[in-house]
C-alpha cells in the first residue's frame, strides 16, 4: 500500500524535447541499457489515430530520458523508434519492462512505409490475445544483420506510464528473465513463510493480531505482484475488468488490513482512543475510491486514492509514534519495520524521478523493503509472546498470592464456622426427627380419617347381617325349647303305661307342629351362618386394610388389597358408584403393604367422589385393572368422572390443594400417595380430561432393591 501511496504523490511529468529522427543501433554489449533517449512520443488526446496516421506523421518529441515519464494522461502515447541491428543475432526482443499498461500494440515497418502488427497486450487484453512471452511486456523481432526497422508503440494507461525500453537477445532475456524469477520467487518465498508461520500460531493461540498480520502480508505481497505484471499473467489473466483495476483497488485493501492490524497489534482503542476513533472516517473515504473505481472513473479514483492514502498513512505514522511515545515496545516494532519499507519506497520513487538510476537494485526495492517490513512484524509478532508469557506468569504468581492469601481466610473461617457446623447440625437432626415423626402422624391422621369417614357405612353394613342373627334368635328359642319339652316326655315314659303315654306324646307333637319347628331350625340355622359369614368378611377386609406393619417389607397380594379395599369403601358407596374389577395374575410384590392399601383407599375414594358429582344420566363407574410390566406391575384405577382442567392437574399432588369445600378435604390424600409412591421408587401418573374422567396410572416395581440396599 506504501508504495503505491508515495509513488502516486512523488512521480512527476519528466520533459521532451524535438530532434531529427534518431536511429537505435543494437550491440550486445549494451545489453540492459535501456533506450529511452532513442525514443519519439506523440500524444494522441483524442484516442483516434490509427497506425495509418501515425506512420510518416510529424509531432513526434524525442525523449531525454533514459526511462520516459510519460504521467498521467487520459489519451494515448504514440511511442517510435528506428533499430539497426549491429550485431549477427537475428533473434532479438523488445522488453518494455513497466506492467502497469492497460493497452499495448507493437507495429514494426519498413522502408516503403509498410508496416506489419507485431503484437498487442496490455491489463484490458485477454490471454488468448496477448502475444508478449512473461508478465512484462516483450515482443520477438526478427532482423537480420546490418538490418533496420522502425518500431511504433500504442501505448494507454489510466496510471502513471513509464516507458523503461530495452533490447536484447533471445539468450540474454531468458537468462535476464531467471534472475527477475529468482528475485521474485525469493520474495513470495520469505512472505508465505511469514504467513503460514503466524497462521499456524494464530491456529494455537487464536490471537487476532496474527491472524490479521496473515492477511495484510499476503495483501502486500499480491499488490506488490500486481505491480510487477505477475498477479495479472499468472492468478487473473481472463479478468479484463478487474486487472486494470486491481492496483487501486489492492492498495485500498491493503491500507485497510495494516490498520485493523496496526489497531489490534499496538492496541490503538486502550492507548489512545481519540485517535482510534478517526480511523473509521478514512474507511468511509476509502470507501468512496472503491466505488469511484468499480463505476469506471479511473482518472477521480486514481486521484482521490492518492490524497486519502497518502493522509491515511500518515495518520497511521502519527498513531504509531504516540503510543510508541507512551512506552510500547509492539509500537516501537512497528515503527521500525515501516521506516523500512518508506526507505525502499522513496528509493523506487527517486528512481521513478530521475534521482536514482533506473537498474535492478532500484526496481525492486518496494518489494525488498516489504520483505523487511514482514520479517521484522513477525519478529514483533514474536515478541508479543514473550510478552504475553511475562504477563501469564505476572497474572499467575498474583493469583498464586491470592490464593494464599484466600487460603489463609478458609482456614480462620473454617475454625470459625465448625462449631458453627455442629451446632446447627444437632438443630438440624433434632428438626428431622421432629419432621419423621410429623410426618408419621400425619400419614396415620390422614389415614384415621378416611377410615371415620368409612365409619358409618361399614357399621351400617355389620349391623345388617347382626339383625338378621338377633332376629331369629326367638324363634330358634322357641324351637329348640319346644323339642326339648318333647324330648323330655319321651323320656319319661315308663314301660307300664307306654301305650297310652306314647299316643298322648303323638298328639302333643301334632299340636306344637314339632316337624315343621325341625324343618324351620335349618333354615334360622342357616341364615344365621350366613350373617356371621358376612359380618366376619367385612371385619377382616377392615384388618387387612388397616394393617400397621408398614415398617418392614413384605411380599403383598395387591389384587388381594384392592378387594379388601373395596370392601371397606362399598358401604360408603353402595348403590351409588358401580366397581369393576379386572384383576390380572400378579406375583407378589415387595412393598409396604399398609402404605399400598392407603394408596389404594385415597385414589378409590377420589375417584367414586369424582364420579358423584357429575349431575347427567351418564353411568357412574370406577374400574381397576393390573397387570403386570417385565420387573414391575401396573395398577390403573379409570373413573367417569367430571375430569380436570390442566391447572388442577399440575397440583393434585401439592400438600393442601383440594378442589373441594372447606371441611370436606384436608388436601393431604394425593400428597401422602405421591410421597408412597415414591418411597417405594415407583411412579404415578395422570390422565384426565374435563366432562370425561381420569385415569391414574399406579406403576410398583416387583423387587425393592434400592430400598433393601439403602437399610443394608
Amino acid at each position: 500500500m506504501l508504495p503505491k501511496i508515495t509513488l502516486f504523490c512523488l512521480v512527476l511529468c519528466l520533459p521532451f524535447h524535438g530532434r531529427s529522427q534518431p536511429e537505435h543501433w543494437f550491440n550486445p554489449l549494451q545489453h540492459g541499457a535501456y533506450i529511452g533517449k532513442d525514443l519519439e512520443v506523440l500524444k494522441d488526446l483524442s484516442d483516434e489515430l490509427t497506425i495509418d496516421d501515425i506512420v510518416g506523421a510529424d509531432g513526434f518529441i524525442r525523449s531525454t530520458s533514459d526511462v520516459p515519464n510519460l504521467g498521467l494522461s487520459a489519451g494515448t502515447h504514440w511511442v517510435r523508434f528506428k533499430v539497426a541491428n549491429g550485431s549477427s543475432q537475428s533473434d532479438l526482443v523488445l522488453n518494455i519492462a513497466h506492467a502497469d499498461i492497460d493497452l499495448l500494440e507493437v507495429y514494426s515497418t519498413g522502408p516503403d512505409q509498410e508496416h506489419q502488427l507485431i503484437g498487442r497486450s496490455g491489463l484490458t487484453i485477454s490471454s488468448e490475445n496477448r502475444v508478449h512471452r512473461d508478465a512484462e511486456h516483450s515482443f520477438n523481432l526478427h532482423l537480420s544483420r546490418d538490418g533496420s526497422t522502425t518500431i511504433y508503440l500504442k501505448v494507454r494507461s489510466n496510471k502513471q506510464l513509464q516507458l523503461p525500453v530495452w533490447l536484447t537477445t533471445s539468450a540474454q532475456y531468458s537468462q535476464d528473465r531467471s534472475k527477475r524469477n529468482l528475485i521474485l520467487g525469493g520474495y513470495i518465498g520469505i512472505m508465505l513463510v511469514m504467513a503460514l508461520y503466524n497462521f499456524f500460531i494464530f491456529l494455537s493461540m487464536r490471537d487476532k493480531s496474527y491472524l490479521l498480520y496473515v492477511l495484510y502480508i499476503l495483501s502486500v505481497a499480491l499488490t506488490q505482484l500486481a505491480f510487477a505484471g505477475v498477479a495479472p499473467f499468472y492468478f487473473w489473466p481472463e479478468w479484463t475488468w478487474f486487472a486494470p483495476k486491481a492496483t487501486v483497488l489492492l492498495t485500498i485493501a491493503t491500507a485497510v488490513l495494516a490498520s485493523e492490524f496496526l489497531i489490534v497489534f499496538i492496541q490503538t482503542k486502550a492507548i489512545i482512543p481519540k485517535l482510534h476513533k478517526g480511523v473509521r472516517y478514512f474507511y468511509m473515504t476509502l470507501g468512496l475510491c472503491v466505488a469511484l473505481e468499480v463505476m469506471e472513473f479511473p482518472f477521480l479514483a486514481y486521484k482521490a486514492t492518492q490524497v486519502i492514502s497518502g493522509a491515511f498513512a500518515t495518520y497511521m505514522i502519527f498513531m504509531v509514534f504516540m503510543v510508541w511515545n507512551k512506552g510500547s515496545r509492539q509500537a516501537g516494532y512497528f515503527l521500525i519495520a515501516w521506516s523500512v519499507f518508506l526507505v525502499g519506497t522513496v528509493m523506487f520513487v527517486m528512481k521513478d524521478m530521475g534521482f536514482l538510476p533506473y537498474n535492478s537494485f532500484t526496481l525492486y526495492t518496494m518489494p525488498l523493503g516489504s520483505a523487511i517490513e514482514g520479517v521484522l512484524l513477525s519478529f514483533g509478532l514474536a515478541d508479543r509472546i514473550n510478552i504475553l508469557r511475562r504477563e501469564k506468569e505476572r497474572s499467575q504468581a498474583e493469583a498464586l498470592t491470592a490464593l494464599q492469601e484466600n487460603d489463609r481466610l478458609v482456614r480462620e473461617q473454617n475454625a470459625l464456622l465448625e462449631d458453627k457446623v455442629k451446632q446447627r447440625t444437632a438443630a438440624l437432626q433434632e428438626s428431622n426427627e421432629h419432621l419423621k415423626r410429623t410426618q408419621a402422624q400425619l400419614v396415620s391422621a390422614e389415614k384415621m380419617a378416611s377410615l371415620g369417614q368409612l365409619t358409618a357405612g361399614i357399621a351400617h353394613e355389620i349391623n345388617n347381617p347382626i339383625n338378621f342373627i338377633t332376629s331369629n334368635i326367638a324363634p330358634l328359642r322357641r324351637n329348640i325349647g319346644e323339642i326339648v319339652d318333647v324330648m323330655e316326655a319321651y323320656r319319661r315314659v315308663t314301660p307300664e303305661q307306654a301305650a297310652e303315654q306314647l299316643t298322648a306324646l303323638k298328639a302333643q307333637e301334632q299340636r306344637l307342629g314339632i316337624q315343621e319347628s325341625i324343618d324351620e331350625l335349618g333354615d334360622i340355622i342357616n341364615s344365621i351362618a350366613e350373617g356371621s359369614s358376612r359380618t366376619a368378611e367385612i371385619v377382616r377386609g377392615l384388618r387387612n386394610f388397616s394393617r400397621l406393619d408398614e415398617s418392614d417389607l413384605k411380599d403383598a397380594d395387591l389384587n388381594e388389597g384392592l378387594r379388601s379395599t373395596l370392601a371397606v369403601l362399598q358401604p360408603q358407596f353402595k348403590d351409588k358408584v358401580e366397581f369393576g374389577l379386572e384383576l390380572g395374575d400378579l406375583p407378589k410384590v415387595e412393598c409396604f403393604p399398609g402404605k399400598v392399601n392407603q394408596v389404594f383407599m385415597n385414589v378409590l375414594t377420589n375417584a367414586a367422589q369424582a364420579t358423584m358429582e357429575r349431575m347427567e344420566g351418564r353411568a357412574r363407574k370406577v374400574n381397576v385393572t393390573t397387570r403386570q410390566l417385565d420387573d414391575a406391575v401396573e395398577i390403573a384405577i379409570h373413573d367417569t368422572g367430571v375430569g380436570m382442567t390442566p391447572e388442577v392437574k399440575q397440583r393434585i399432588f401439592d400438600p393442601f390443594f383440594t378442589t373441594k369445600p372447606v371441611g370436606e378435604g384436608t388436601g393431604l390424600g394425593l400428597a401422602i400417595v405421591f410421597g408412597i409412591i415414591e418411597d417405594h421408587h415407583g411412579q404415578i401418573t395422570v390422565e384426565s380430561e374435563p366432562g370425561v374422567g381420569t385415569t391414574f396410572r399406579i406403576i410398583l416395581p416387583i423387587r425393592q432393591h434400592r430400598l433393601q440396599e439403602l437399610r443394608a
